[in-house]
Protein backbone atom coordinates (compact mmCIF):
# COMPACT_ATOMS: atom_id res chain seq x y z
CA UNK A 1 0.00 0.00 0.00
CA UNK A 2 1.00 3.65 0.15
CA UNK A 3 4.71 3.97 0.66
CA UNK A 4 5.44 4.99 4.27
CA UNK A 5 8.89 6.07 3.21
CA UNK A 6 10.00 7.03 -0.23
CA UNK A 7 11.82 9.39 -2.48
CA UNK A 8 10.19 12.58 -3.63
CA UNK A 9 10.98 14.22 -6.92
CA UNK A 10 9.99 17.79 -7.61
CA UNK A 11 7.17 18.47 -10.00
CA UNK A 12 9.37 19.93 -12.73
CA UNK A 13 10.56 16.57 -14.00
CA UNK A 14 8.81 16.65 -17.36
CA UNK A 15 9.66 20.28 -17.90
CA UNK A 16 13.29 19.64 -17.05
CA UNK A 17 13.40 16.85 -19.59
CA UNK A 18 12.03 19.21 -22.21
CA UNK A 19 14.62 21.84 -21.27
CA UNK A 20 17.39 19.29 -21.61
CA UNK A 21 16.14 18.23 -25.03
CA UNK A 22 15.66 21.70 -26.46
CA UNK A 23 18.97 23.06 -25.19
CA UNK A 24 21.16 20.09 -26.04
CA UNK A 25 23.58 20.16 -28.94
CA UNK A 26 23.69 17.56 -31.68
CA UNK A 27 26.59 15.81 -30.00
CA UNK A 28 24.87 15.64 -26.63
CA UNK A 29 21.69 14.38 -28.35
CA UNK A 30 23.70 11.60 -29.91
CA UNK A 31 25.22 10.77 -26.54
CA UNK A 32 21.78 10.81 -24.93
CA UNK A 33 20.49 8.44 -27.60
CA UNK A 34 23.35 6.05 -26.92
CA UNK A 35 22.65 6.23 -23.19
CA UNK A 36 18.99 5.44 -23.82
CA UNK A 37 19.84 2.44 -25.96
CA UNK A 38 22.25 1.19 -23.34
CA UNK A 39 19.79 1.79 -20.51
CA UNK A 40 17.31 -0.60 -22.07
CA UNK A 41 19.76 -3.38 -21.30
CA UNK A 42 21.30 -2.03 -18.08
CA UNK A 43 19.85 -2.30 -14.60
CA UNK A 44 19.81 0.53 -12.09
CA UNK A 45 23.18 0.41 -10.38
CA UNK A 46 21.54 1.25 -7.06
CA UNK A 47 18.48 -1.01 -6.79
CA UNK A 48 18.57 -3.28 -9.83
CA UNK A 49 15.35 -1.96 -11.37
CA UNK A 50 15.21 -1.09 -15.07
CA UNK A 51 17.50 1.85 -15.82
CA UNK A 52 15.99 4.87 -17.55
CA UNK A 53 19.36 6.35 -18.52
CA UNK A 54 22.48 7.88 -17.03
CA UNK A 55 21.72 10.22 -14.15
CA UNK A 56 24.34 12.08 -12.11
CA UNK A 57 27.09 9.91 -13.51
CA UNK A 58 25.52 6.45 -13.29
CA UNK A 59 22.77 4.40 -14.91
CA UNK A 60 19.79 4.48 -12.54
CA UNK A 61 16.02 4.11 -12.52
CA UNK A 62 13.70 7.12 -12.24
CA UNK A 63 13.03 6.38 -8.58
CA UNK A 64 16.68 6.39 -7.48
CA UNK A 65 17.42 9.40 -9.67
CA UNK A 66 14.59 11.36 -8.04
CA UNK A 67 15.56 10.21 -4.55
CA UNK A 68 19.18 11.29 -5.04
CA UNK A 69 18.20 14.65 -6.52
CA UNK A 70 15.79 15.36 -3.69
CA UNK A 71 18.31 14.34 -1.02
CA UNK A 72 21.07 16.53 -2.44
CA UNK A 73 18.96 19.57 -3.26
CA UNK A 74 17.38 19.65 0.17
CA UNK A 75 20.57 18.57 1.96
CA UNK A 76 18.63 15.87 3.80
CA UNK A 77 20.12 13.79 6.59
CA UNK A 78 18.77 10.31 7.21
CA UNK A 79 19.09 7.83 10.07
CA UNK A 80 19.33 4.06 9.79
CA UNK A 81 17.31 2.16 12.38
CA UNK A 82 19.33 -1.02 11.85
CA UNK A 83 23.07 -1.61 11.38
CA UNK A 84 23.61 0.72 8.39
CA UNK A 85 23.77 -2.25 6.06
CA UNK A 86 20.15 -2.55 4.90
CA UNK A 87 19.38 -4.23 1.56
CA UNK A 88 18.80 -1.75 -1.25
CA UNK A 89 17.04 -3.47 -4.11
CA UNK A 90 13.90 -3.03 -6.16
CA UNK A 91 11.68 -4.33 -3.36
CA UNK A 92 13.42 -2.76 -0.34
CA UNK A 93 14.75 0.55 -1.68
CA UNK A 94 12.15 2.63 0.17
CA UNK A 95 12.68 0.99 3.56
CA UNK A 96 15.87 2.79 4.61
CA UNK A 97 16.72 6.16 3.10
CA UNK A 98 20.07 6.30 4.90
CA UNK A 99 21.33 3.11 3.27
CA UNK A 100 19.83 4.06 -0.09
CA UNK A 101 21.68 7.39 -0.16
CA UNK A 102 24.83 5.69 1.10
CA UNK A 103 24.67 3.25 -1.80
CA UNK A 104 23.98 6.03 -4.31
CA UNK A 105 27.22 7.70 -3.26
CA UNK A 106 29.12 4.43 -3.02
CA UNK A 107 28.35 3.45 -6.62
CA UNK A 108 29.49 6.84 -7.89
CA UNK A 109 26.49 9.14 -8.18
CA UNK A 110 27.87 12.68 -7.98
CA UNK A 111 26.45 15.37 -5.72
CA UNK A 112 27.98 18.11 -7.85
CA UNK A 113 26.05 16.84 -10.88
CA UNK A 114 22.74 17.81 -9.31
CA UNK A 115 21.83 21.20 -10.73
CA UNK A 116 20.21 23.29 -8.04
CA UNK A 117 17.32 25.62 -8.57
CA UNK A 118 16.56 24.73 -12.18
CA UNK A 119 12.81 25.23 -12.23
CA UNK A 120 10.65 26.21 -15.21
CA UNK A 121 9.21 29.70 -15.44
CA UNK A 122 5.73 28.28 -15.56
CA UNK A 123 4.25 25.11 -14.16
CA UNK A 124 0.93 23.43 -13.72
CA UNK A 125 -1.96 25.69 -14.82
CA UNK A 126 0.29 28.73 -14.30
CA UNK A 127 -0.22 28.56 -10.55
CA UNK A 128 3.49 28.66 -9.66
CA UNK A 129 4.99 31.29 -11.95
CA UNK A 130 8.39 32.63 -10.91
CA UNK A 131 9.22 36.25 -10.33
CA UNK A 132 12.48 37.61 -11.78
CA UNK A 133 13.78 34.07 -12.20
CA UNK A 134 14.12 33.46 -8.46
CA UNK A 135 14.04 29.78 -7.44
CA UNK A 136 10.67 28.71 -6.12
CA UNK A 137 10.82 27.59 -2.52
CA UNK A 138 9.68 24.06 -1.74
CA UNK A 139 7.22 25.18 0.95
CA UNK A 140 5.60 27.73 -1.36
CA UNK A 141 5.32 25.20 -4.14
CA UNK A 142 3.76 22.54 -1.94
CA UNK A 143 1.29 25.06 -0.57
CA UNK A 144 0.19 25.73 -4.13
CA UNK A 145 -0.15 22.02 -4.84
CA UNK A 146 -2.33 21.53 -1.77
CA UNK A 147 -4.44 24.52 -2.78
CA UNK A 148 -5.18 22.85 -6.11
CA UNK A 149 -6.08 19.60 -4.35
CA UNK A 150 -8.52 21.49 -2.13
CA UNK A 151 -9.95 23.47 -5.02
CA UNK A 152 -10.78 20.24 -6.82
CA UNK A 153 -13.32 19.24 -4.15
CA UNK A 154 -16.76 19.45 -5.80
CA UNK A 155 -18.70 19.92 -2.55
CA UNK A 156 -17.94 22.09 0.49
CA UNK A 157 -17.25 19.67 3.34
CA UNK A 158 -19.56 21.50 5.75
CA UNK A 159 -22.51 20.98 3.39
CA UNK A 160 -21.59 17.49 2.26
CA UNK A 161 -24.37 15.74 4.05
CA UNK A 162 -26.14 18.48 5.98
CA UNK A 163 -29.34 18.13 3.98
CA UNK A 164 -29.42 14.41 4.69
CA UNK A 165 -29.16 14.63 8.47
CA UNK A 166 -32.26 14.39 10.59
CA UNK A 167 -32.74 15.90 14.00
CA UNK A 168 -31.80 12.72 15.84
CA UNK A 169 -28.74 12.18 13.63
CA UNK A 170 -30.21 8.91 12.37
CA UNK A 171 -30.35 8.88 8.59
CA UNK A 172 -33.12 7.20 6.67
CA UNK A 173 -32.47 4.68 3.91
CA UNK A 174 -33.08 7.20 1.13
CA UNK A 175 -30.73 9.73 2.71
CA UNK A 176 -28.01 7.13 3.23
CA UNK A 177 -28.15 6.15 -0.43
CA UNK A 178 -28.22 9.78 -1.54
CA UNK A 179 -25.22 10.73 0.57
CA UNK A 180 -23.29 7.64 -0.50
CA UNK A 181 -23.91 8.43 -4.17
CA UNK A 182 -22.75 11.99 -3.61
CA UNK A 183 -19.58 10.83 -1.87
CA UNK A 184 -18.68 8.38 -4.63
CA UNK A 185 -19.30 10.99 -7.32
CA UNK A 186 -17.27 13.48 -5.28
CA UNK A 187 -14.29 11.11 -5.18
CA UNK A 188 -14.30 10.64 -8.95
CA UNK A 189 -14.96 14.30 -9.73
CA UNK A 190 -12.17 15.33 -7.35
CA UNK A 191 -9.73 12.98 -9.07
CA UNK A 192 -10.70 14.38 -12.48
CA UNK A 193 -9.69 17.87 -11.38
CA UNK A 194 -6.55 17.42 -9.29
CA UNK A 195 -3.09 18.15 -10.73
CA UNK A 196 -1.55 15.49 -12.98
CA UNK A 197 -4.32 12.88 -12.79
CA UNK A 198 -6.07 14.15 -15.96
CA UNK A 199 -2.74 13.92 -17.79
CA UNK A 200 -2.54 10.17 -17.23
CA UNK A 201 -3.79 7.85 -19.93
CA UNK A 202 -7.50 7.11 -19.52
CA UNK A 203 -6.97 3.37 -18.89
CA UNK A 204 -4.58 4.31 -16.08
CA UNK A 205 -7.11 6.73 -14.59
CA UNK A 206 -9.77 4.02 -14.66
CA UNK A 207 -7.42 1.44 -13.13
CA UNK A 208 -6.45 3.75 -10.27
CA UNK A 209 -10.04 4.68 -9.42
CA UNK A 210 -11.32 1.14 -9.68
CA UNK A 211 -8.73 0.02 -7.14
CA UNK A 212 -9.00 2.92 -4.70
CA UNK A 213 -12.64 4.03 -4.84
CA UNK A 214 -13.58 2.24 -1.63
CA UNK A 215 -10.69 3.82 0.29
CA UNK A 216 -11.61 7.26 -1.03
CA UNK A 217 -15.19 6.55 0.01
CA UNK A 218 -14.14 5.76 3.59
CA UNK A 219 -12.05 8.95 3.71
CA UNK A 220 -14.99 11.01 2.44
CA UNK A 221 -17.28 9.34 4.98
CA UNK A 222 -14.94 10.36 7.79
CA UNK A 223 -14.40 13.84 6.37
CA UNK A 224 -18.11 14.65 6.21
CA UNK A 225 -18.77 12.97 9.59
CA UNK A 226 -21.21 10.55 8.03
CA UNK A 227 -23.41 9.02 10.75
CA UNK A 228 -22.82 5.28 10.71
CA UNK A 229 -25.63 3.42 12.51
CA UNK A 230 -26.16 -0.31 12.19
CA UNK A 231 -29.95 -0.50 11.75
CA UNK A 232 -30.33 1.84 8.76
CA UNK A 233 -27.23 0.35 7.14
CA UNK A 234 -28.68 -3.13 7.40
CA UNK A 235 -31.93 -1.83 5.96
CA UNK A 236 -30.10 -0.07 3.14
CA UNK A 237 -28.34 -3.32 2.34
CA UNK A 238 -31.73 -5.00 2.01
CA UNK A 239 -31.16 -7.46 4.84
CA UNK A 240 -34.70 -6.85 6.10
CA UNK A 241 -36.21 -7.83 2.76
CA UNK A 242 -34.50 -11.15 2.09
CA UNK A 243 -33.96 -14.12 4.40
CA UNK A 244 -30.39 -14.47 5.59
CA UNK A 245 -28.71 -17.02 7.81
CA UNK A 246 -27.62 -15.97 11.27
CA UNK A 247 -23.98 -16.54 10.37
CA UNK A 248 -24.22 -14.24 7.39
CA UNK A 249 -25.91 -11.54 9.44
CA UNK A 250 -23.15 -11.76 12.05
CA UNK A 251 -20.49 -11.56 9.32
CA UNK A 252 -22.19 -8.54 7.81
CA UNK A 253 -22.41 -6.87 11.20
CA UNK A 254 -18.69 -7.43 11.60
CA UNK A 255 -18.03 -5.70 8.27
CA UNK A 256 -20.13 -2.75 9.42
CA UNK A 257 -18.11 -2.61 12.63
CA UNK A 258 -14.85 -2.47 10.66
CA UNK A 259 -16.24 0.37 8.56
CA UNK A 260 -17.35 2.22 11.69
CA UNK A 261 -13.93 1.78 13.32
CA UNK A 262 -12.03 3.18 10.34
CA UNK A 263 -14.29 6.22 10.16
CA UNK A 264 -14.06 6.84 13.91
CA UNK A 265 -10.27 6.50 14.04
CA UNK A 266 -9.94 9.18 11.39
CA UNK A 267 -12.38 11.41 13.26
CA UNK A 268 -10.33 11.04 16.45
CA UNK A 269 -7.25 12.37 14.65
CA UNK A 270 -9.23 15.50 13.71
CA UNK A 271 -7.84 15.46 10.19
CA UNK A 272 -8.25 18.83 8.49
CA UNK A 273 -9.31 19.43 4.87
CA UNK A 274 -5.78 19.92 3.54
CA UNK A 275 -4.63 16.70 5.17
CA UNK A 276 -7.59 14.80 3.75
CA UNK A 277 -6.79 16.09 0.26
CA UNK A 278 -3.16 15.00 0.52
CA UNK A 279 -4.09 11.62 2.00
CA UNK A 280 -6.57 10.99 -0.81
CA UNK A 281 -3.88 11.83 -3.36
CA UNK A 282 -1.47 9.40 -1.67
CA UNK A 283 -4.17 6.72 -1.81
CA UNK A 284 -5.15 7.46 -5.42
CA UNK A 285 -1.64 7.44 -6.89
CA UNK A 286 -0.88 3.82 -6.05
CA UNK A 287 1.36 1.52 -8.04
CA UNK A 288 -0.73 -1.46 -6.94
CA UNK A 289 -3.20 -0.88 -9.79
CA UNK A 290 -2.89 -3.48 -12.54
CA UNK A 291 -1.77 -2.59 -16.05
CA UNK A 292 -0.40 0.90 -15.45
CA UNK A 293 1.49 2.21 -18.48
CA UNK A 294 4.00 4.21 -16.42
CA UNK A 295 4.41 2.84 -12.91
CA UNK A 296 7.41 5.05 -12.11
CA UNK A 297 5.44 8.21 -12.93
CA UNK A 298 2.51 7.20 -10.74
CA UNK A 299 4.94 6.35 -7.94
CA UNK A 300 6.52 9.80 -8.23
CA UNK A 301 3.07 11.42 -7.97
CA UNK A 302 2.36 9.46 -4.82
CA UNK A 303 5.67 10.55 -3.35
CA UNK A 304 4.97 14.19 -4.25
CA UNK A 305 1.65 13.98 -2.43
CA UNK A 306 3.26 12.33 0.56
CA UNK A 307 5.91 15.03 0.72
CA UNK A 308 3.25 17.74 0.50
CA UNK A 309 1.43 16.14 3.43
CA UNK A 310 4.62 15.90 5.46
CA UNK A 311 5.58 19.53 4.87
CA UNK A 312 2.06 20.72 5.65
CA UNK A 313 1.81 18.75 8.90
CA UNK A 314 5.20 19.93 10.10
CA UNK A 315 4.38 23.56 9.41
CA UNK A 316 0.80 23.54 10.73
CA UNK A 317 1.20 21.14 13.67
CA UNK A 318 4.73 21.77 15.02
CA UNK A 319 3.66 20.58 18.49
CA UNK A 320 2.56 17.18 17.14
CA UNK A 321 5.80 15.60 15.87
CA UNK A 322 4.15 12.19 15.48
CA UNK A 323 1.12 13.41 13.56
CA UNK A 324 2.48 12.70 10.08
CA UNK A 325 3.33 9.13 11.04
CA UNK A 326 -0.08 8.59 12.61
CA UNK A 327 -1.81 9.76 9.44
CA UNK A 328 0.22 7.46 7.21
CA UNK A 329 -0.36 4.52 9.52
CA UNK A 330 -4.10 4.87 8.96
CA UNK A 331 -3.79 4.22 5.23
CA UNK A 332 -3.08 0.46 5.08
CA UNK A 333 -6.09 -0.28 7.28
CA UNK A 334 -8.45 1.48 4.86
CA UNK A 335 -8.35 -1.64 2.72
CA UNK A 336 -9.76 -3.70 5.57
CA UNK A 337 -13.11 -2.24 4.57
CA UNK A 338 -14.24 -4.54 1.77
CA UNK A 339 -15.29 -2.76 -1.41
CA UNK A 340 -17.97 -5.40 -1.98
CA UNK A 341 -19.41 -4.66 1.46
CA UNK A 342 -19.50 -0.93 0.74
CA UNK A 343 -21.23 -1.72 -2.52
CA UNK A 344 -23.81 -3.90 -0.74
CA UNK A 345 -24.38 -1.42 2.07
CA UNK A 346 -24.73 1.77 0.09
CA UNK A 347 -25.27 1.17 -3.61
CA UNK A 348 -27.24 -2.00 -4.30
CA UNK A 349 -30.54 -0.15 -3.82
CA UNK A 350 -29.45 2.55 -6.25
CA UNK A 351 -27.85 0.57 -9.03
CA UNK A 352 -28.92 -3.03 -8.51
CA UNK A 353 -26.46 -5.43 -10.11
CA UNK A 354 -24.56 -2.77 -12.06
CA UNK A 355 -20.89 -3.11 -11.00
CA UNK A 356 -19.50 -0.07 -9.22
CA UNK A 357 -16.42 -0.31 -11.44
CA UNK A 358 -18.65 0.29 -14.46
CA UNK A 359 -20.24 3.32 -12.80
CA UNK A 360 -16.82 4.72 -11.92
CA UNK A 361 -15.68 4.50 -15.52
CA UNK A 362 -18.90 6.19 -16.68
CA UNK A 363 -18.47 8.94 -14.08
CA UNK A 364 -14.88 9.50 -15.13
CA UNK A 365 -15.74 9.81 -18.81
CA UNK A 366 -19.04 11.68 -18.40
CA UNK A 367 -18.10 14.11 -15.64
CA UNK A 368 -20.92 16.32 -14.41
CA UNK A 369 -23.26 14.98 -17.11
CA UNK A 370 -23.28 11.55 -15.45
CA UNK A 371 -26.70 10.29 -14.33
CA UNK A 372 -27.28 7.41 -11.94
CA UNK A 373 -29.16 4.33 -13.09
CA UNK A 374 -32.37 4.57 -11.11
CA UNK A 375 -33.47 1.74 -8.84
CA UNK A 376 -36.67 2.40 -6.88
CA UNK A 377 -36.33 2.38 -3.09
CA UNK A 378 -38.24 -0.58 -1.71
Amino acid sequence: RPKIRGAWSDLTLDSEKKICITSSSSSSSSSSSMDKQQSQQIECIVCGDKSSGKHYGQFTCEGCKSFFKRSVRRNLTYTCRANRNCPVDQHHRNQCQYCRLKKCLKVGMRREAVQRGRIPTQSYHGQFALTNGDPLQCHSYLSGYISLLLRAEPYPTSRFGSQCLQNNNIMGIENICELAARMLFSAVEWARNIPFFPDLQVPDQVALLRLTWSELFVLNAAQCSMPVHVAPLLAAAGLHASPMSADRVVAFMDHIRVFQEQVEKLKVLQVDSAEYSCIKAVVLFTTDACGLSDVAHVESLQEKSQCALEEYVRSQYPNQPNRFGKLLLRLPSLRTVSSSVIEQLFFVRLVGKTPIETLIRDMLLSGSSFSWPYMPIQ
